[in-house]
């Protein structure tokens, strides 16, 4: 018999194995995409408007995961998802039309966030409370790097042919396999009879909620300006698309210390001064922009920037279980859906109207009224308790 910590661990190991294929395929997908979009002439802003179809169909399922995980079975829903997920890489070359790839991406959307939510939801479910917070950074770097080894696979393979989309849906079949290790009846919570929407999960955990829109403005905001940022500021292109590396390195390698202060500190104070510390990067950027301490600055940035939803996943799974932890998970998808389109449309306006020093200004001002948000409701519950 199989106890229920080897249980948990299976799955831990089984739910990390398959989002990280699922990452790699998730991330060779954007650049793919874009750079045959580019090659036939198809405008920059049509493919913008093109690869926004991915966080509406996001947008548009997540609400409907827990639901369908609740009637027909996490693992099924899973699995289906992925099958599905595999047949849409193919689609995009059998169907080679921006028309059809307009429907195509939005069905991504929706299969990719159900295997997300669900990954996550088993991952911070079935971690240890104590070691939550390192095994959700370890999470947090593995899948950085998988989305990071699939432009990298692109520039090997490129972008004729069957290839990238037949490898794509090759890596996904193979991701499909540690899903039927998936023990779902660990970490079930029998109380929970229902699940709910992000708008009844949204008053359990409305600071959860703030630091997650607050990470994914960032996080649409710098992938797809940052490189702009830095030619309108005078540096190469080699050197702009370098700010990027730098900042996801962040993501990568440095996300345990955030997780070993999330094991050991209040949630709550990590994540401000989590959100403090990248507020205080972001506007000093403009000043270090030219100056070579812009890399360690860039590094920090992504440590803390990113660490936020590292922190904030932890969090949530200390706090749920079962399907109301899918019901989370749901809302940081859907939450993450409205501010990757916020952050990608707005950042563009700010630097427009404001020049290009106002993107990382105003970043800044959000993560800084994230802190300041997470500190009045942590005094308040103090005095509450007082």
């Amino acid at each position: 018999m199989t106890t229920p910590q080897a249980a948990n661990i299976r799955n831990l190991v089984a739910a990390c194995a398959a989002i990280t294929v699922f990452g790699f395929a998730f991330g060779m997908t954007y650049p793919l995409m874009s750079l045959i979009l580019e090659s036939r002439g198809v405008s920059s802003d049509m493919i913008g408007i093109n690869s926004a179809m991915t966080p509406l169909g996001i947008l548009l399922f997540a609400p409907v995961i827990p639901g369908a995980a609740k009637r027909f079975g996490a693992r099924n829903v899973a699995l289906t998802a992925a099958i599905v997920t595999a047949l849409v890489m193919l689609s995009y070359k059998a169907f080679d039309t921006l028309a059809a790839w307009f429907v195509i991406r939005l069905v991504q959307g929706m299969s990719m966030s159900t295997l997300f939510v669900l990954s996550e939801a088993w991952i911070v479910g079935s971690a240890g409370e104590q070691n939550r917070g390192k095994v959700v950074a370890i999470y947090a770097c593995v899948l950085s790097a998988s989305f990071g080894a699939g432009p990298l696979m692109i520039s090997i393979i490129g972008i004729e042919g069957w290839t990238p989309f037949a490898l794509g849906a090759g890596v996904i079949a193979i991701g499909i396999i540690p899903f039927f290790f998936i023990r779902e009846d660990v970490g079930a919570d029998p109380e929970e009879t229902h699940p709910s929407g992000v708008f009844d999960f949204a008053p359990k955990a409305p600071m959860l909620l703030f630091a997650v829109a607050t990470f994914s403005v960032f996080d649409a905001a710098t992938l797809s300006l940052f490189p702009v940022y830095g030619i309108q500021n005078g540096l190469d292109l080699s050197t702009s698309a370098n700010i990027l590396t730098a900042l996801i390195l962040g993501n990568m390698v440095l996300q345990l210390p955030v997780g070993w202060l999330a094991d050991r500190f209040a949630h709550r104070w990590v994540l401000a001064g989590c959100a403090l510390t990248t507020a205080a990067t972001l506007l000093l950027l403009p000043l270090l922009i030219d100056s070579a301490l812009k890399w360690p600055l860039l590094i920090l940035m992504g440590t803390t920037g990113y660490g936020v939803y590292t922190v904030s996943l932890a969090s949530l799974g200390n706090r749920f279980s079962g399907i109301e932890l899918v019901n989370g998970t749901a809302s940081f998808a859907i939450v993450w859906g409205f501010g990757a389109l916020i952050g990608s449309v707005s950042g563009g306006w700010v630097m427009l109207g404001f020049g290009s020093h106002g993107l990382p200004i105003g970043l800044a001002l959000v993560y800084f009224m994230l802190a300041l948000g997470i500190t009045r409701r942590q005094l308040s519950l103090q005095r509450a308790q007082w």
